[in-house]
């Protein structure tokens, strides 16, 4: 078994098992963890394992041709958007900032080109009005697991139709930057909400306050309530902000080094006032 590189802690550089090393350990499942893609231990240890194929998932780089190749029957890759719509690192993220109504995963095979294989299976689904990025990412996961079942079966009893992806339909989803989560309030409020939705756990939308970030969650779209983008309407029971069109209902935050709370704890901590502009 083949996980995603240690990440590397603070100066020390400690490296901390990703979950599912984590997990295999727990199950006792033999699990291999290369530094790199790239590193001449994994080809060798895949060339002993002699696998008749391999599956990768949310990987976020592109692996040599020889690591594709090498076994039996290829490698396979989960990718959770409907290809060749959103080709890239954060799909997810970038279905629920355009304000799609639909996406889904694709089992396609590994080419060296960015998520450019043929594929396999594809299964659509709905994106729910309020729903985060953590929230579609947990459903996609499952969408995703019983998918590539469904897939492997056909592989096995031969019955699995390979379809080329149309690159002239191709979009694309690049990591995220910190600009992409910092907030517009001068955008239409369906829009920032979209932006708060997009990044919600992880790495957070954010606004600021007296210059210091402040991450925001929770939003709510207030119709016919307006101010100016980035004014504090209501910072009483519930934290109210003026977007460029109607206005936005946070119902948690999270200033600079501190804990997430509700913004109504934000309030009667004075963190926030009624007329207070967010943004700068």
């Amino acid at each position: 078994m083949v996980t995603q590189p240690d990440k590397p802690q603070g100066r020390t550089r400690k490296m901390v098992a990703p979950p599912v090393k984590q997990i295999a350990l727990e199950e006792k499942i033999p699990c291999f963890q290369p530094a790199t893609a790239r590193d001449a231990e994994l080809g060798e240890m895949l060339s002993v394992m002699e696998p008749d194929i391999s599956v990768v998932v949310a990987y976020g780089h592109i692996l040599p041709k020889r690591i594709i190749d090498l076994p039996q029957l290829g490698t396979l890759n989960i990718h959770a958007s409907l290809l060749p719509a959103l080709r890239g690192a954060a799909p997810i993220q970038a279905a629920i900032r355009q304000g799609l109504t639909e996406t889904g995963v694709s089992i396609m095979r590994m080419v060296p080109a960015l998520d450019a294989g043929p594929v396999i299976m594809q299964a659509p689904t709905q994106i729910l009005d309020d729903e985060t990025y953590g929230e579609l990412q947990l459903r996609l996961s499952e969408v995703g697991a019983l998918t590539l079942i469904e897939a492997l079966t056909l592989m096995s009893l031969g019955e699995a139709k390979e379809t080329p992806q149309d690159d002239s339909l191709a979009t694309y989803a690049p990591k995220v930057t910190r600009d992409d989560a910092k907030i517009d309030w001068a955008l239409d409020a369906t829009e920032v909400s979209r932006t708060i939705r997009a990044y919600d756990p992880k790495p957070g939308s954010f606004t600021t306050r007296n210059g210091a970030d402040v991450k925001v969650f929770g939003p709510r779209v207030i119709k016919n309530t307006g101010g100016k983008p980035g004014q504090v309407i209501s910072a009483d029971r519930e934290l109210i902000v003026a977007a460029g069109n109607d206005a936005i209902r946070i119902s948690d935050v999270q200033p600079s080094g501190r804990s997430r709370m509700t913004a109504a704890e934000w309030a009667r901590g004075r963190g926030i006032s009624v007329g207070d502009i967010l943004g700068t």
